[in-house]
């Protein structure tokens, strides 16, 4: 497949919101396979679409509660997805592949279960907690135009950031 290149935040399609996705064929599996080839080239958490300038309903997240599994089998491919239950807070630091460099402080909720589409139309609910569950809503805030630094309470300065994964936070 191939590497595909990350939009940064000066670019519009960012600010978009993306088309549903009703035709399952060849180009949406290889945007897809580019999404993830993309993902783990850029070592982030999460990758949506219109990152990589396509305004299609597809993310692509990282499991980071199994960590027992290699990066491709830890991707959790989600077409059409939409957030159906949350449970709990969480408050930290979130970056963006598309805004290199920073951090902000941003609420999000601990437990999230998402109901979306695979690769071949099939529906699925997925539930991920933590990091997961912060980066399914994260990237899903993508396909409509929404980017963390429009919910973070506040940036994070270099100092704080290494402060916290120097007291033990997480590192993704």
């Amino acid at each position: 497949m191939a590497l595909r290149t990350i939009r940064t935040e000066e670019d519009p399609v960012l600010r978009k919101k993306s088309r549903i996705v009703d035709k399952f064929d060849d180009r949406n599996n290889t945007l897809i396979d580019d999404l993830r080839d993309t993902l783990i080239d850029s070592g982030g958490v999460g990758l949506a679409a219109p990152q990589v300038g396509v305004l299609r309903r597809v993310v692509v997240v990282m499991d980071t509660n199994k960590k027992d599994l290699t990066p491709e089998e830890q991707i959790i491919e989600l077409v059409n997805p939409e957030i159906v239950k949350t449970e709990g807070k969480q408050k930290g630091p979130e970056g963006c592949l598309s805004i290199p460099g920073i951090c902000g402080i941003v609420e999000r909720p601990e437990k999230v279960t998402v109901r979306a589409l695979d690769r071949k139309g099939n529906e699925f609910e997925v539930e991920g907690t933590g990091l997961t569950a912060r980066a399914f809503c994260h990237e899903i805030a993508h396909l409509d135009g929404q980017l963390y630094v429009d919910i973070a309470e506040r940036m994070m300065t270099e100092e704080e950031l290494d402060e916290y994964y120097e007291n033990g936070g997480d590192k993704k």
